[in-house]
């Protein structure tokens, strides 16, 4: 069996990041699951413990963070995130495709580390970003401004990443993930992991 591929997914906030990756686990692959990460930040109305973040108190993250726990940690916003290290590699381990939703800097941190495929999704435009982080009605303005000064220095490290999508249509920018994780899977060192009885026959 394959080992898993561990994907970073990079995007300014707004620009569809996480309703993408949902769509895409919600197409029912079994071999594909996204990282629960740890963070500080206070829940959202309709977040729950486990399912969108492990909540804890920067005094636990801290402690966390010392002994080693996380592959990549960063401060976003005041705000601690970390990424399970254990977790990630007994799921690569195991053959499953996993998905890191982080900020560039973790996934510098994680491209120092282990082997990976980083996506950068960006907005068709900065006035459709600032549009959308107004529909969410999630935060004021002072707040979206800030997001939106984050948002370009964000947008400046594009030039990191593998693949590069523009979520201007949501469906066309969906079948764009999808390939990319479809790609990966027919490399041919996954197909003689995973394939290899079959092509040692087509030798015979």
């Amino acid at each position: 069996m394959a080992r898993g591929t561990l994907y970073t997914i990079s995007a300014p906030s707004g620009a569809g990041k996480t309703s993408l990756v949902n769509a895409l686990l919600n197409q029912g692959d079994d071999q594909l699951c996204v990282s629960v990460s740890h963070t500080t930040r206070a829940k959202r109305p309709g977040e729950n413990n486990g399912v969108n973040y492990h909540f804890v108190s920067r005094e636990e993250f801290l402690a966390m963070r010392a002994a080693g726990t996380f592959l990549e940690s960063a401060e976003v916003f005041g705000n601690l995130y970390g990424t399970s290290a254990v977790w990630v590699q007994s799921q690569l381990d195991a053959g499953r495709d996993v998905i890191l939703e982080i900020d560039w800097q973790g996934a510098a941190q994680v491209r120092q580390l282990i082997a990976t495929k980083s996506i950068f999704i960006l907005p068709p435009s900065l006035e459709t970003l600032e549009k959308r982080l107004n529909n969410r009605g999630q935060d004021d303005q002072e707040t979206i401004n800030r997001r939106m000064q984050q948002a370009r220095d964000e947008i400046s490290h594009y030039g990191d990443a593998d693949y590069l999508i523009i979520n201007d249509n949501f469906d066309v920018a969906l079948e764009d993930l999808r390939a990319i994780v479809r790609a990966a899977r027919l490399e041919k060192s996954h197909q003689l992991s995973n394939r290899g009885e079959l092509l040692a026959k087509l030798l015979a």
